[in-house]
């Protein structure tokens, strides 16, 4: 937040002007948010200054005003659960309390984020962000509760509540957008997030949920020069990375997403899903291979690259899983029984768990790249009889889709046109990244088969 009458123990001091490298998180005046932004922009242009901030602000103690700078200090410098658990001690700061709620949207804890947002919105009832802040902690709440249409209620009668001023300000814009795209009027939603745009061109979340609406009514050049707008403020965020990633491939410029997904590998290495579209980007700049051995390949990735997160696991499975560093399939069929088990906490029935779940993939725990290629293509053969049993059987890879589509019907678990047709076209305009355009495209290579998506029961 820039709201400079938000003030901090430092008292009311100047921000500091962009000139002024001189800025040090235990002596420097933070008088508000703001400050924050400025300088974590400054921290993160180099790789250097942000290795020299680390080490720094991890030499801060603890407690008392020391504590606190280093909270805010932590929140500069991306670690949003040491900079939430820290800054919970100084309540009554309320540059501290409103970085602590950043901090805990960051880690998508929207619900504790509320209580902070709406104490600090009764103190500044003038101010958008904190007012902006509490909405939007209350919209993710009932988002994350699948509660969509009580999440739109809510958010239309907290705008109704508000002040005018606060209505037609860039925060009030972008939140009247957030509700037009949850009733699917994209052209609504695109109309008040280029109001909002218009009013605070820096507006991160506003940009971001622009590119997402622009990519799913087929406005690819909107869509980039919002994405590649975020790119040019620092820090990157990881999402960003990943759709800018997507929507250059989509254009064919498999060079800039290799760059874009290892830009943000290289910022989380343990994450296989970034590795792997790493990879997938990188080897379609160099299109030449066996065809069948690229067809084999191709299914197996589809398989390998579906995260953890979608299958229905037990609470204790799905944290051993994630505490072992377990993002997705490919990380799972590496592992054997015996190193499963030899983990804290992991028995016998979260291992029939994960063996039903390779076993639904035609996949088992201790497999070799070449077993699992080969029990692919007999998993793959899920349609045995019948007149469109070949059709059916056809592996994804032959509908040549757009790299958007492929990857969207990948990580819905599909290995053939059969097991595409088993979902409606609500379930696959859900799924991010996927718009009017991905579907239209998909209806298109299935017509020409016959087939045709599964009809939503009324």
């Amino acid at each position: 937040m820039t709201s400079d009458s938000m003030t901090s123990s430092d008292g009311g001091a100047a921000v500091l002007s962009p000139a002024d490298t001189g800025f040090d998180i235990l002596s420097s005046p933070i008088p508000n948010f703001g400050t924050l932004v400025t300088e974590r922009a400054r921290v993160f242009a180099r790789h250097r200054n942000l290795d020299g901030f680390r080490r720094r602000v991890g030499n801060i103690a603890d407690s008392g005003e020391e504590g606190r700078r280093k909270g805010l200090g932590l929140w500069m410098a991306g670690d949003y659960t040491r900079a939430a658990d820290l800054l919970a001690n100084y309540p009554d700061d309320h540059v501290a309390a409103f970085t602590r709620a950043k901090a805990l949207m960051s880690l998508g804890r929207p619900s504790d984020a509320l209580p902070i947002f709406e104490r600090l919105a009764k103190a500044y009832p003038d101010e958008p962000r904190p007012r902006s802040g509490a909405i939007e902690a209350r919209l993710e709440a009932d988002l994350l509760a699948d509660d969509v249409d009580g999440a739109r209620e809510r958010l239309l009668a907290a705008l109704e509540q508000a002040p005018a001023s606060f209505v037609s300000s860039a925060e009030g814009r972008y939140l009247s957008g957030r509700a037009s795209a949850l009733a699917r009027d994209w052209e609504g939603a695109l109309d008040h997030y280029s109001a909002a745009r218009a009013a605070d061109p820096s507006h991160r979340s506003n940009l971001f949920h622009m590119a997402w609406v622009a990519e799913r009514t087929g406005e690819d050049d909107l869509a980039l020069d919002c994405y590649e707008t975020l790119t040019r403020m620092l820090p990157i965020d990881r999402n960003v990375l990943m759709n800018l990633g997507v929507l250059y491939e989509d254009m064919g410029r498999d060079d800039d997403a290799a760059a874009c997904y290892d830009i943000a590998q290289r910022n989380d290495p343990a994450d296989r899903r970034l590795r792997l579209f790493l990879e997938d980007a990188r080897a379609s700049i160099h299109m030449f291979y066996d065809e069948d051995m690229e067809r084999k390949e191709d299914r197996l990735n589809q398989i390998l690259r579906i995260p953890i997160t979608d299958f229905e696991l037990s609470v204790r499975a799905r944290n051993c899983l994630n505490k072992m560093n377990i993002m997705a399939l490919g990380d799972l069929v590496k592992q054997t029984e015996q190193e499963l088990l030899s983990y804290k906490n992991f028995g016998e029935t979260s291992l029939a768990e994960i063996k039903e779940i390779l076993a639904s993939k035609g996949l088992r725990l201790g497999m070799n790249r070449e077993e699992a290629v080969q029990s692919i293509e007999i998993a793959r053969r899920r349609y045995p009889s019948g007149e469109n049993a070949d059709v059916l059987n056809k592996s994804i890879s032959e509908l040549e889709l757009s790299i958007r589509a492929r990857r969207t019907v990948e990580t819905m678990g599909c290995l053939t046109v059969g097991d595409i047709v088993q979902h409606t076209e609500e379930e696959l305009l859900a799924m991010p990244n996927f718009g009017t355009t991905s579907l239209q495209e998909l209806k298109t290579k299935l017509q020409a088969l016959n087939l045709k998506l599964k009809t939503k029961a009324p």
